[in-house]
């Protein structure tokens, strides 16, 4: 009856998430793109949105952290280091290559498959074989 309640509750929090990047217009690459383009014609309003998030983010952790365990799991699955290594700046670095040169991340595009659109499949092949290939290579990158 938990693992029940446990994915309900997760399915209706993504739907929750999927809802609000769709209403926000992140599965929206246009969107995105004018966000990023700070030299050009920019779109500023996408700051709310990220305004948004944060404010929400840092009361939940604030609530969910002050209690002694979650509901549904034994411990808070939190990172165990605040370590900036070779592996989080690459990682961030192509999420950013990536992010900039599209206007999709993981999560709006994942949503935005109900859409149809040939781009956000074609991001979502590039996302699964960027993933395969790093656990292939990865190894030998990220050594030293």
């Amino acid at each position: 009856m938990k693992q029940i309640l446990v994915v309900l509750i997760s399915g209706i929090a993504g739907l929750i998430f999927g809802l609000g990047l769709v209403v926000s217009q992140m599965i929206n690459p246009a969107k995105i793109l004018a966000f990023l383009d700070v030299s050009g014609n920019w779109d500023p309003s996408l700051i709310l949105v990220m305004g948004a998030a944060l404010l929400t983010t840092g009361i939940g952790y604030r609530l969910v952290l002050s209690k002694e365990r979650p509901l549904f799991s034994a411990d808070f699955k939190l990172p165990k280091t605040l370590d900036i290594d070779k592996k989080l700046v690459l990682g961030a670095v192509f999420f950013g290559i990536g992010w900039g040169i599209t206007g999709l991340c993981p999560g709006p595009a994942l949503t935005g498959l109900l859409i149809g659109s040939t781009e956000i499949y074609l991001f979502l092949v590039a996302m699964v074989a960027g993933i395969l290939g790093y656990r292939v290579l990865g190894s030998f990158v990220m050594r030293g």
